[in-house]
């Protein structure tokens, strides 16, 4: 009997943080969701290498005050480091104080947005258009026109500078 209920209660506690947290999903395992650029995993993880493997097609997250794109001030276009793709106008880019790159809007039609519920909170993640690589979040607290704040994983992210194919 006491075998049951310990059995009832972790399996109850798991669900309930399921529920709470979620799971971390890929672009990729969202069916409803279809992108131009597709490769498998092994693929993926051979061109993008861990780090950017686990952020991008992972959904995972890099360190705070680590990606050497917060200092990047000069005029250019951040890409897509899974398939250069042009996201973000230097133009767009502030100092947010968070951390990570972050941008008040991206180029046209270059990401798509999905609710992301993981860790316990209601988020909306910013994924690339054309590859469907996890690129950050999006908040209402960013500077005006927009009053939005695109906080982006600097490992998502290539900077091309003015001029440089």
């Amino acid at each position: 009997m006491n075998d049951r209920r310990l059995f009832l209660g972790l399996a109850g506690a798991g669900a309930v943080s399921l529920l709470l947290y979620g799971l971390p999903t890929s672009a990729e395992a969202d069916s409803g969701m279809k992108f131009a650029v597709n490769r498998s995993p092994a693929e993926w993880k051979r061109l993008l290498g861990d780090q950017r493997y686990h952020i991008l097609r992972e959904a995972g997250t890099e360190r705070a005050f680590t990606s050497p794109l917060n200092d990047e001030h000069r005029r250019g276009t951040f890409v897509c480091a899974g398939c250069a793709t042009p996201l973000f106008s230097s133009g767009a880019k502030f100092d947010s104080g968070t951390g990570w790159p972050s941008f008040w809007k991206p180029l046209p039609h270059a990401v798509v947005t999905r609710s992301d519920r993981t860790f316990g909170m209601l988020r909306t993640e910013v994924m690339c258009a054309r590859c469907g690589g996890h690129l950050g979040h999006v908040f209402d607290d960013g500077p005006r026109p927009t009053g939005l704040r695109y906080c982006m994983n600097g490992l998502a992210l290539k900077f091309r500078p003015n001029g440089i194919a």
